[in-house]
């Protein structure tokens, strides 16, 4: 599977995040010469477990994370972050849970976008947006490079496309800058060579630190 990476949109201080500043970036791509390929999509849910007593202590996770992907339509993953666990199931494990009904959702968010094409590369704009609403949460870009599926051999071709990318974006004088936060795949038990476990694995880190840099924000 080809290499990505998620680079999360970090405002300024007292600054928000709108339409303007995603348009401002979707341009950024164009310069580049990208291609429109068609839409992205993929949801995150926070699942809280629903404990009809609450005096009861669990041995059980807290809560957890689960990712669908519109190009994985059959596979859905779940993130125990406490415990660095990351799984893949067949979708139809969301039958499961609402018939068991021991966690619920909490919340969801949708990460929608657009898919470029450039040569070797892929990259997606995404909006964070709550599932029963259109305010924006967040920006997010997705850079894929498709020739090398091991970390490790592409993480220098990788680095210099981001550097050249965030160089793009900074000519806009937008209120604010693409981050990076890599994940300790290690931790999660994946190795050099990239699976969709580590496309949720960024989900989870890149939503984390959305979230952190807004709580900062406010």
């Amino acid at each position: 599977m080809p290499i990505r990476c998620i680079l999360h949109w970090q405002p300024n201080q007292g600054t928000v995040v709108n339409s303007q500043v995603l348009n401002e970036i979707s341009q950024c791509v164009e310069t580049l010469n990208g291609v429109k390929e068609g839409r992205c999509k993929a949801s995150l849910t926070f699942y809280r477990p629903n404990l009809r007593d609450q005096s009861v202590t669990i041995d059980f996770p807290r809560d957890f994370l689960g990712i669908s992907m519109l190009e994985l339509p059959n596979k859905y993953f779940f993130i125990i972050r406490g415990q660095k666990i990351v799984l893949e199931a067949d979708s139809s494990i969301l039958l499961i849970m609402e018939k068991l009904q021991s966690y619920k959702s909490k919340v969801a968010l949708n990460f929608e976008g657009v898919l470029y094409k450039l040569g070797d590369f892929q990259i997606r704009v995404i909006k964070v947006v709550p599932n029963q609403a259109e305010s924006l949460r967040g920006i997010m870009v997705e850079i894929e490079y498709l020739p090398i599926s091991s970390i490790e051999k592409s993480k220098q071709i990788m680095e210099e496309f981001i550097d050249i990318w965030k160089e793009i974006v900074a000519k806009k004088s937008l209120a604010g800058q693409f981050m990076h936060a890599e994940p300790n795949y290690a931790e999660y038990g994946l190795g050099d060579n990239y699976t969709s476990q580590h496309t949720a694995v960024q989900y989870a880190a890149a939503l984390a630190q959305l979230i952190q840099s807004a709580q900062v924000r406010n």
